[in-house]
């Protein structure tokens, strides 16, 4: 599968990987301004965005896929960062892959298993009567029945797009993503541990990342980690504090 990514800056490269329901307009801004100091590679993730859509949607595959694009691209050896289901992602291929990547960075998620939580998200994006509305406000109005806070709904419809009919679709595969929203939930394991630097960035407002998760899984799969809090901001760190993120990531890269 070859997905779909955005290239901008020079110097060392670093891939960025979104989360559950997201594209990679979430990570723009901030890729931005990486960008004048990496080469940052910006990536939809399958069943997301611009990329293919497939059946098939775990971890081994998503990881799979993101070791496809660095051998297309020719980078052998990137950076990765991810947020949230992206997060995952990077986990698993940094334990499947060890010598692909210099470094590891995990924004907002813990290796664990997590009870399901997106139902209403997904209830309500299936909802939505989407061959016949004609409008981004009419999308707003079905979502708000349901989905109450404006910037989750205007996170949704990021994902909404005009076909060439002129209807609306949904860039997501909102099937696959329900169908195996149990493989998106499961744990990320590994017999051996990623023993190159990780750093994992908690948002302080957020319940993702707990204190046993630390001294536990964390601290077990990632040998070299360090874990750093923003406290005024909650999953959505990087669009919440963007400018502690990108100290916290820059520090990070151009440590030896």
């Amino acid at each position: 599968m070859k997905l779909h990514y955005k290239e901008m800056g020079h110097g060392q490269p670093l891939l960025i990987l979104h989360g559950l329901f997201g594209t990679l307009d979430n990570w723009a801004t901030l890729a931005k301004r990486l960008s004048e100091h990496y080469n940052v590679f910006l990536v939809d993730l399958r069943n997301h965005g611009r990329s293919p859509h497939s059946e098939e949607h775990d971890y081994d595959a998503m990881a799979e896929d993101v070791l496809h694009l660095v051998d297309d691209l020719q980078i052998p050896t990137p950076a990765i960062m991810g947020h949230s289901m992206g997060g995952k992602v990077a986990m698993n291929y940094a334990l499947k892959y060890p010598t692909r990547l210099t470094k590891l960075i995990v924004v907002d998620i813990a290796p664990k298993a997590y009870p399901p939580h997106h139902d209403e998200i997904i209830d309500a994006l299936q909802s939505v009567d989407i061959s016949s509305v004609t409008s981004r406000g009419e999308v707003d109005k079905q979502l708000a029945k349901t989905i109450s806070q404006e910037d989750v709904r205007l996170f949704l419809m990021k994902n909404l797009y005009r076909k060439e009919d002129n209807t609306f679709g949904w860039r997501m595969n909102l099937d696959a993503i329900e169908k195996n929203y149990d493989k998106i939930a499961a744990p990320i394991t590994s017999d051996i541990p990623f023993k190159k630097n990780t750093l994992f960035i908690k948002g302080g407002r957020s319940r993702y990342i707990l204190p046993e998760d630390v001294y536990g899984t964390i601290e077990h799969l990632f040998t070299l980690v360090e874990v750093e809090t923003i406290p005024e901001a909650g999953h959505w760190v990087h669009a919440e504090a963007p400018d502690k993120v990108y100290d916290l990531v820059t520090r990070f890269l151009d440590t030896d």
